[in-house]
């Protein structure tokens, strides 16, 4: 075995080095815990009872359930969407690939204020078609269906663009394999191509329901605040935070960060499963 002379890719001294480094710590720690810790710290200023009793509310109650609702229906939508655009996208070659690449990377661009305010002129009482769906009885300005087309927006790349390089660097042989020896498209997609891509669509689902758990402008505009009934957790921090509800109002922020933790713990969980299933992959 020949050996393997080693050389430092960089040149600053020690010293220099650990002052970098500790400089970087202390920074995150105070933009990133120093919040944090300050939510749970003020959550509970008052004790835990206090804290339980402001979440046991009506109104905190109706957010969290709606937020809830909101992503058990726009996460399943977008997951299916972006197996769907990721397949089209890597699997076929057709006149307008690009485009569909740039409508995935839309919301992105797409400040999400000016989302919700592009629904409430589209499905808004002075449109035409908004004034139709209202004189049927069919609401969906600052109303539930608002909401979830909103959060459907803001979140429909997440699961693509997870989905999209994987499918790339997998390539096509092992489909078009299973194609030749007589399998239909359906046996294809579940034997093949769906056990190759479950990690990067787990990590995209992960993505997909953090942010659509803690969507707030495109939900502030099309929802219309209405207490106990349009209101989502993050909408409902900010009103009771107007309202001097300190308590109420960083107690729900303890629970939607509580959730964001979970959700970074699921996603540490799936990046190092998922480079596990890659070493293994090449070693193989």
């Amino acid at each position: 075995m020949s050996d393997i002379t080693q050389t430092r890719v960089t040149t600053e001294p020690r010293l220099v080095r650990w002052l970098i480094i500790g400089l970087v710590l202390v920074l995150t720690a105070i933009l990133l815990f120093a919040p944090l810790i300050a939510i749970f710290v003020e959550a509970l200023s008052r004790g835990v009872s206090t804290a339980i009793a402001s979440l046991g509310s009506s109104d905190a109650q109706s957010a969290i359930r709606l937020t809830m609702i909101v992503a058990a229906i726009s996460v399943p939508v977008n997951a299916v969407f972006g197996i769907a655009a990721a397949w089209a996208i890597t699997k076929f070659d057709f006149r307008g690939k690009t485009l569909l690449i740039t409508l995935i990377d839309l919301p992105f661009s797409v400040s999400p204020v000016v989302a919700g305010l592009a629904l409430v002129l589209l499905f808004g009482a002075n449109s035409t078609f908004g004034a139709w769906l209202i004189a049927n009885d069919m609401k969906i300005v600052f109303a539930f269906p608002g909401i979830v087309l909103a959060t459907l927006f803001v979140t429909f790349p997440f699961v693509a663009r997870e989905l999209i390089p994987v499918m790339i660097e997998q390539g096509r042989a092992e489909e078009e394999a299973a194609l030749t020896l007589g399998a239909s498209g359906w046996r294809v997609f579940f034997t093949v191509t769906l056990p190759n891509i479950r990690w990067a669509l787990l990590y995209g689902v992960l993505l997909c329901n953090a942010r659509a758990m803690g969507e707030f402008g495109a939900v502030a505009v099309i929802s219309g605040k209405i207490r106990g009934e349009t209101t989502t957790m993050p909408i409902m921090i900010e009103m009771l935070y107007n309202e001097y509800m300190s308590v109420a109002a960083f107690s729900m922020a303890a629970v939607l960060a509580l959730l964001a933790l979970v959700t970074l713990a699921l996603k540490s969980l799936m990046e190092w499963r998922y480079a596990d299933v890659l070493n293994a992959t090449r070693n193989h």
